[in-house]
């Protein structure tokens, strides 16, 4: 973590919170992934992602390009799929089908969203598991409800690297973790719930209908902010000292932006900042991490698929 100082802040704010910097710890995280994929590639192995991206929205396509540097970067091999907007249902099942079959191919995913024509869940479930880097089939959300090894979702895996690698221990803590969506909090809770060192937590979820959510929030060590909702969480909901984790990203209109807005978080950055201990900021938090734990997922997934695991 590194204390920030006014030049750190837009117009000059000074925050007291330390700076949980995801792009410094995502960096260490890739630089693991470098060494395990030239592990792999001594073996034989050449990781492989395949990324299939539907029609041509902006933010999608920038995920995706953002996924396919990553991989360039650490050195595992990218394959861009581009179907068209209005792509039949069972072409896209095709073509998810034809991957699971291609041994070379060790990762699969589908960038979501998805259009309306498109049910998610079947595009989900139609996903190898043993290739599910998402983490999103329910045979990997099972197993991590179990405690039992898989591939874990991204950004839920993110944050106890993001937290312990911090020197935060974990054991312990009392998580709040505001919002109940199945790809972020209900990961987050089966996974900070589970026995070991980035977990062995007392975890409490909260959503749209917990009454009097300031008095949970303000009992967490660390609270989880996951409801999509701009700057929702404020000073007055969060312990003096306390760690907060803000998953937010949403757009909103900022006439001084270059693009006419700016991404926030879920939490009011500049007021929680003066009373947590430490905070993640938007963007530059969980963000750089969730990439930097799909390379992880790939790398897991070629050396378990190819049955080296131990090696």
């Amino acid at each position: 973590m590194s204390k920030i100082n006014a030049k750190q802040l837009d117009q000059g704010v000074i925050i007291h919170a330390d700076i949980i910097d995801g792009n410094e710890i995502s960096a260490q995280v890739r630089a693991e992934v470098r060494k395990e994929v030239k592990s792999l590639l001594a073996k034989g192995v050449s990781p492989t992602l395949a990324i299939i991206l539907i029609g041509q929205k902006p933010s999608s396509r920038v995920y995706a390009n953002s996924k396919i540097r990553a991989c360039h970067e650490m050195g595992i091999e990218a394959r861009k799929i581009e179907l068209a907007k209005d792509v039949p249902e069972q072409d896209l099942l095709d073509q998810i089908d034809r991957l699971n079959r291609d041994t070379s191919v060790h990762g699969v995913l589908v960038q979501l969203p998805l259009p309306h024509h498109i049910n998610s869940d079947r595009v989900i479930e139609r996903i190898d598991p043993a290739k599910d880097v998402d983490g999103f089939h329910p045979d990997n959300v099972g197993k991590l409800s179990l405690g039992l090894d898989c591939l874990l979702p991204c950004t839920p895996a993110a944050i106890p690297e993001l937290i312990s690698r911090c020197g935060i221990e974990l054991p312990g803590k009392h998580v709040v973790i505001v919002g109940r969506g199945n790809f972020l909090a209900k990961p987050i809770m089966n996974l900070l719930v589970q026995k070991g060192n980035q977990a062995d937590c007392t975890v409490t979820c909260c959503h749209s209908h917990t009454d009097h959510l300031a008095n949970y929030t303000r009992q967490a060590d660390i609270l989880i902010a996951a409801i999509g909702v701009p700057k929702f969480i404020t000073a007055g909901m969060v312990k003096d000292g306390a760690v907060v984790i803000d998953l937010g990203a949403n757009h909103i209109e900022d006439p001084e932006h270059s693009h006419g807005a700016r991404l926030v978080g879920d939490v009011d950055f500049n007021g929680v900042g003066e009373v947590a201990g430490a905070i993640t900021p938007v963007p530059g938090g969980v963000g750089p991490m969730t990439v930097a734990m799909l390379m992880k997922n790939t790398t897991k997934a070629a050396r378990r698929i190819h049955r080296l695991e131990g090696v």
